[in-house]
């Protein structure tokens, strides 16, 4: 707990690029993402950092003003840690620690330490140790002496407290002993899976922190751990469930997010298996936040990534009792935006524009639970009945709650 209490005071600045592809507004965007990721690491966002290049710069990402710039800021200001938004190479950050003379992290290391945070079962911590030695092995050099120097805090969990004469050979005989544990423990998942049975499978997919392990408790009756923070939920959770009477299992997944590091996405192969081998998705999204079309298009860019994008789904709009906008005046004759957008203007947008059954609820207050409850009893009856074509008779709907 004491450490915990200590990594909550690290004074972090961050650091991002307007490019060609990445313009004002999307870097806003990302960076208040980047800020909401070091909270949920332990951090505080003293500053943000950003310059206008066509790429970044190859020795230090942004250019040698911007770099004096910050370099002085964290000197007068106590700063103890450098973020950058895009992943840096070895020698970007070799450069730049040396420059700065303070801890240097990018997104990538940033999301691997809430990862190694979170991480709860011997499995989880297994997958994330391995993401971490993958990223750690080309940058072993800079990390080592960078440990030598300063020891703990975010980025520094897990692999980063090996000793600073562990060498390369070390670093990759632990990562093929660390594949061939998760070789045998993806097997063992494997068998698990398949001795579940026929049982239709239903998979609640989604950006992270969309609520999902909240409506996996509402929905189940349990209590998945679910907090305001990015990846509350690492292990893969599983449970019967029971709408009306027709019974299915019931999967909650680690959330997706925009430039989710390829170590993790390897990692957590046996955990997206969940996903490929689902029968039914359930995308789960959050409505109140202004990017939530951006967090659709991220979640179906990883599905057919995984070759998952092709199954039946339904759409889960969630929090609606935190939806909020700006309210136009009848006589207003501007184009209407995001903004001042009613909840009652998406839910006729989205209704029609979806290919899949969609629902507006919010899994906090159970509000509209009965139309999604009934929504995932169809679907889920459809496959039942194409399993057992002959069992159809035995299932009537009824909502056996008053909600």
């Amino acid at each position: 707990m004491l450490e915990k209490k200590e990594h909550l005071y690290e004074k972090a600045v961050l650091v991002g690029l307007i490019t060609q592809n990445q313009d004002e507004a999307k870097l806003k965007e990302y960076l208040d993402e980047l800020e909401f990721l070091a909270f949920t690491a332990g951090a505080t966002v003293d500053k943000r950092f950003t310059q206008k290049m066509s790429q970044p710069d190859s020795k230090t990402f942004v250019g040698s003003g911007k770099a004096d710039e910050i370099r002085n800021y964290i000197k007068e200001n106590g700063i103890t840690t450098v973020i950058f938004d895009d992943e840096l190479s070895p020698s970007q950050l070799k450069n730049l620690e040396k420059e700065m003379e303070v801890k240097i992290l990018d997104r990538t290391n940033l999301i691997l330490d809430i990862f190694a945070q979170r991480a709860q079962t011997s499995y989880a911590r297994t997958q994330v140790e391995l993401a971490q030695y993958e990223y750690l092995l080309p940058r072993l050099t800079r990390m080592w002496t960078h440990l030598e120097r300063q020891r703990g805090g975010i980025g520094m969990r897990g692999p980063g407290e090996t000793e600073i004469e562990t060498d390369r050979r070390i670093i990759r005989d632990r990562i093929s002993l660390l594949k061939e544990k998760l070789k045998t423990i993806d097997k063992q998942m494997s068998t698990q899976r398949q001795n579940r049975g026929k049982m239709v499978r239903v998979a609640l997919v989604g950006y992270t922190n969309v609520g999902k392990s909240t409506l996996m408790n509402a929905i189940s009756k349990s209590e998945v751990f679910a907090e305001n923070k990015l990846f509350a939920t690492l292990d893969t959770t599983v449970r019967k469930v029971v709408v009306g009477n027709l019974p299915f299992l019931l999967t909650d997944t680690v959330g997706f997010i925009r430039k989710l590091p390829t170590q993790l996405v390897e990692s957590f192969k046996s955990t997206l298996d969940e996903v490929r081998e689902a029968d039914l998705l359930i995308h789960v999204v959050d409505i109140s936040h202004d990017s939530f079309e951006d967090h659709i298009n991220s979640v179906n860019q990883i599905l057919m990534e995984i070759g998952a994008h092709q199954k039946p789904m339904i759409m889960v709009f969630n929090k609606i009792d935190a939806f909020a906008y700006e309210k136009k005046e009848e006589d207003d004759l501007t184009p209407s935006n995001r903004k001042n957008i009613s909840l009652a203007e998406w839910e006729k947008t989205w209704m029609s524009k979806s290919k899949y059954p969609t629902v507006f609820i919010s899994a906090l207050t159970k509000e509209n639970f009965p139309e999604m409850k009934k929504m995932i009893y169809d679907e889920v009856l459809k496959i039942h009945i194409s399993r057992f074509p002959y069992n159809d008779f035995l299932f009537e709907y009824y909502d056996d709650e008053e909600n």
